[in-house]
């Protein structure tokens, strides 16, 4: 595969997971639980509909991270790509017989 397939096919991978919560993990964190299960809920949905993607938060246009203001409060989300052992980092992350993606809804001061 080609530099701009292995891009095209991993942003397709994370944004399926991003939106659909399909194809991987997914983690919040203390700060991100501390909202209570109905905020968590809405901000989930916030995450999927995301698309404030552009260079200067995407410079590798895989769409695996963003920042954003949730009811007041400052909140990521960042999709790594392990091995299938989730131990190390993926060979490919393009190859999803070879990686593993765990998205991760945090406060942007717990990043």
């Amino acid at each position: 595969m080609s530099l701009q397939t292995d891009r095209e096919r991993t942003r397709a991978l994370n944004d399926e997971l991003r939106q659909h919560l399909l194809g991987g993990g997914a983690v919040i964190t203390a700060g991100i639980a501390e909202f209570g299960a109905e905020a968590v809920e809405r901000l989930v949905m916030t995450v999927a509909l995301y698309d404030d993607f552009h260079h200067a938060n995407d410079p590798h246009e895989e769409h695996d991270f963003g920042v954003f203001e949730f009811e007041g409060t400052q909140v990521a989300f960042k999709i790594d790509y392990f091995d299938k052992s989730l131990k190390f980092h993926s060979p490919n992350p393009a190859d999803p017989a070879v990686t593993e993606r765990v998205i991760t809804i945090m406060r942007a001061d717990e990043y």
